[in-house]
């Protein structure tokens, strides 16, 4: 039997590229029983661990390797650092400050070095290239101006490759390193000991540029554009990066930092409002009361125990318009009380909230690898030695062929530089940070990477009836009343002996007569006697009536029978896959109440959408074929597949998948839990069950049809997106790294193009942030 593995999120710093992260991670995985991944755009390792392995093991692996590494704290529930700050919008750390801070701070140093470096080359290269700039002597000047640049402005690349270089490593910070300290020194070196175009100079010791080729030309402008171009890629790169997760940053942020508790002294709850206190939300506890006033957020999940009020979710969920709420309905932490003030009992805190989920759902998704990027982790991980020895090699067969020394090292140096494994390193992990940052925004939660993969193959959805397509709940459609009988009185006495009754049906014919009574504010008598007859119906005296709600059969053991406007009615209703039930009292059928599980406003769109997107939808229900194909003719499907067991449904899953077709399920009940797992890609409604939640691919926080469609769409673009950056991070390399060793791309070029091809993928990331729901 296979122990159970640990799981631990390290935050990984130091790393500069993807050959960075494929080393820790190769790293990591030569520890026993160890499996880790490393995302070089989170900046995370996933590991997981068996028993005899440590967490202070895996740090002191991933800083034996160069870089540094600590244990991830989760935001939705770290300690308050200020636990006893009780005041009014008090607002405790929640482990994100810190983070974010660090990465400010980096940001502006690096924005810091770009703009002095920056002011220092230009005019470098403007020297460079600007013949008429250039004074006697100018080169001394270029030399004063290049050499902070390439020793201080540099430093960061340096300083990495070297501590790779102790470990035996190369990476991107290699090449970098390589390549302009390669420039700079041939410059020194043409600068000092150069022996042509000595004519014009006016210092006995200075030496002049030839730009013609020979040994003095001098590649002072390469060494200072090049380090220019990638500290300003490099900057974007990372401002991108950040904006990449922004999304769950702000999601995490979204819950409140403290909360009005009802509670005395001697912390008894309590329900008055003058007994408030407001405390930091990581001392509120299950069970306590607290106080929710307008404009606020609901600081836990929980239930209203007083007040009636309008809760806006659209920052959770994405759904525009706002629920009301009273006593005894379940509100979520994090949305907001848009009306009246409410008492809420805690029912969940810190990691078992609503919201905490989603991040930690959210974040997992974030931290897989996606199939297709498997690929660009192994180019990435032999791509620098491989781009070294390819550098040797074109200086070799450059001074081989006898082309001047200049011309030979231009080229090497072209090819150190143009190299870019950080794009492919970028681009999966980058369109995944906000495609599922964007997903969790509109009330979408994408599970795992692997998932993209899945979308774009689907080509049938099957859906649930009850609760999917539908609302999941009895409704009262119609009353249909005999002759000679008021309308008034048959909700009244029906309506007063359903109430009686615990039955769904019961419920929905109650609930359904005071609403049309309400108009009339006629309270519902009392019930006598009452008897519920199993399967057929119930009894009961009512103001004196014997009075019936049931079956025809249970009517015609009484003796009593229906007229043809009823009979004729029933008939329609049942042919409609409809509920009908029939009422009597003093030995006569009074008439009829219709209740029926009516389908979502928004599910006959939702299906028109999935046809749109090239896929054939299903649905598939244990009810009988006339309810199932009532309400398949409602919302547009054309393929029912009706009284299926909730066994059965995984059958009927595989038995679509044995014809070649590629399966969704989406669902939201127990009984769909198989299936969902069962299916190519599991979609389930967050309305539904947590074991529907566990089984699905697919969490859509909202129970709106509308948004699988939305989510289906996200993905494939996701995925798309994640494709192109790597056919343009590929692309970019095949074609450049052949034009620089063949000599026809100068280094200054090779550097902008090469920061410019990271800072493209990004960006090219970043669109998704513009998604916009259908719904």
């Amino acid at each position: 039997m296979t122990a159970e593995l640990q799981q631990i999120d390290l935050s990984i710093g130091g790393m500069t590229c993807a050959s960075c992260a494929a080393r820790i991670e190769k790293k990591l995985n030569r520890l026993d029983g160890v499996d880790a991944s490393v995302n070089y755009a989170t900046e995370r390792a996933r590991v997981r661990f068996p028993d005899s392995t440590d967490a202070a093991q895996l740090v002191a692996t991933v800083e034996a390797t160069g870089y540094s590494a600590a244990p991830v704290v989760d935001p939705m529930h770290a300690p308050d650092p200020h636990p006893t700050s009780t005041h009014r919008g008090h607002e405790p750390d929640n482990g994100m400050h810190e983070h974010a801070s660090t990465d400010d701070a980096s940001l502006r140093e690096l924005r810091n070095r770009t703009v002095i470096s920056t002011a220092l080359a230009l005019p470098v290269v403007l020297m460079a290239m600007v013949p008429a700039l250039q004074f006697p002597n100018w080169q001394w000047l270029s030399l004063t101006l290049a050499a902070p640049v390439v020793v201080w402005g540099a430093y960061p690349f340096h300083r990495a490759a070297w501590l790779n270089l102790r470990h035996g490593a190369a990476t991107m910070d290699t090449l970098i390193s390589l390549g302009t300290l390669a420039a700079f020194s041939w410059s020194l070196y043409a600068l000092f000991f150069g022996d042509a175009g000595m004519e014009g100079m006016t210092m006995p010791f200075t030496l002049s540029v030839s730009r013609g080729g020979g040994v003095d030309e001098i590649y002072l402008e390469v060494a200072s554009a090049v380090t220019v171009f990638l500290l300003a890629g490099r900057y974007f790169e990372l401002r991108a990066k950040r904006r990449s997760g922004a999304a769950l940053s702000a999601l995490i942020e979204l819950g409140a930092k403290d909360v009005a508790v009802l509670r005395t002294s001697n912390g008894a709850t309590v329900t008055s409002s003058e007994d408030e206190v407001r405390t930091p939300i990581a001392d509120l506890q299950v069970g306590d009361r607290f106080v929710v006033r307008p404009g606020e957020k609901v600081a836990t999940d929980g239930v209203v125990v007083e007040g009636t009020s309008a809760i806006d979710a659209s920052l959770l969920t994405g759904e525009p318009v706002p629920v009301e709420v009273g006593p005894g309905d379940a509100v979520t932490g994090a949305t907001v009380n848009a009306g009246g003030r409410l008492v809420v009992t805690a029912t969940k805190i810190g990691a078992d909230t609503a919201l905490a989920h989603i991040a930690r759902l959210v974040t997992d998704a974030q931290s897989g690898k996606a199939p297709v990027q498997r690929l660009a982790d192994r180019v990435s991980a032999v791509f620098v030695p491989v781009v070294i020895a390819l550098a040797l090699a074109t200086l070799g067969y450059w001074l081989a062929t006898g082309a001047s020394t200049a011309m030979a090292f231009s080229a090497a140096v072209a090819v150190l530089i143009i190299a870019c494994p950080c794009a492919l390193g970028l681009a999966t992990p980058t369109a995944l940070l906000v495609g599922t940052g964007r997903g969790a925004q509109l009330g979408i939660l994408i599970k795992g990477p692997e998932v993209l993969e899945s979308t774009r193959q689907v080509d049938t959805v099957v859906l649930d009836k009850t609760g999917t397509v539908t609302t999941g709940e009895m409704l009262l459609v119609d009353v249909v009343t005999a002759e000679d009988t008021d309308e008034h009185e048959l909700l009244r006495l029906i309506g007063a002996l359903e109430f009686a009754s615990e039955h769904p049906i019961a419920e929905a014919i109650s609930d359904g007569a005071r609403e049309r009574l309400g108009a009339s504010r006629t309270p519902l008598p009392g019930v006598e006697d009452f008897a519920n007859h199993q399967g057929a119906g119930v009894t009961g005296v009512v103001d004196g009536h014997v009075v019936i709600a049931g079956t025809a059969a249970l009517l015609s053991d009484r003796a009593m029978h229906l007229d043809e406007h009823l009979l004729a009615a029933k008939d329609a209703a049942e042919s409609q896959g409809r509920t009908a039930i029939l009422a009597a009292w003093d030995g006569r059928a009074r008439g009829m109440f219709v209740v029926a599980d009516t389908p979502k406003a928004t599910s006959a769109q939702a299906v028109s959408r999935l046809r749109a997107l090239g896929l054939t939808p299903v649905l598939l229900t244990g009810d009988n074929e006339r309810a199932a194909r009532a309400v398949a003719d409602q919302v547009g499907i054309d393929e029912v597949i009706a009284e299926v067991l909730p066994a059965g449904k995984v059958a009927e899953i595989r038995r679509l998948q044995t014809q070649g077709k590629v399966v969704a399920m989406v669902g939201d009940g127990v009984n769909d839990a198989a299936a969902l797992a069962q299916s190519d890609l599991g979609i389930a409604l967050g309305t539904g069950t947590d074991a529907a939640i566990e089984a699905s691919d697919l969490t859509l926080v909202r129970g709106d049809l509308r948004v699988v469609a939305d989510a289906i769409r996200l993905s494939r673009r996701t995925l798309g997106t994640i494709k192109g950056n790597l056919f343009w991070a590929f692309a970019y390399n095949i074609a450049a790294l052949p034009l620089a060793a063949a000599g026809l791309l100068n280094p200054m070029i090779a550097g902008a193009a090469m920061a410019l091809s990271s800072v493209f993928v990004v960006s090219n990331s970043l669109r998704l942030r513009r998604f916009r729901s259908l719904g």
